[in-house]
């Protein structure tokens, strides 16, 4: 699981960050690239999850591949995304080890 970093980011600008990301799973499923998101988003929702919610699990498994790509220096693996998104629900990362806004 990926460790997250301490959140250094205020209300407007973690607002703004969630938007982008939630826009950038969206324009996923618009052009169907990867197509493993569309499929993803399908079978939540098959297992009972809203749209909302399904596409929100989405956003939690691009933004721990975007932290990794930039925690190693790496670019963008689709073979390790499309693995993050067929092990949701299951998150990425531990949610109790968030970092809070004590930090």
């Amino acid at each position: 699981m990926a460790k997250q970093p301490p959140t250094l980011l205020d209300d407007e600008d973690r607002g703004f960050a969630r938007a982008t990301l939630v826009e950038a799973v969206e324009n996923q499923l618009r052009d169907n690239t990867p197509p493993i998101t569309r499929l993803t988003l399908a079978r939540l929702q098959a297992e009972g999850y809203s749209r909302n919610d399904a596409v929100h699990l989405i956003v939690c498994v691009l933004s721990a591949e975007i932290f990794e790509m930039l925690e190693v220096k790496r670019v963008f693996d689709a073979a390790h995304y499309a693995s993050l998104l067929e092990a949701l629900p299951q998150l990425p990362y531990d949610p109790d080890e968030l970092a809070t806004d004590d930090v």
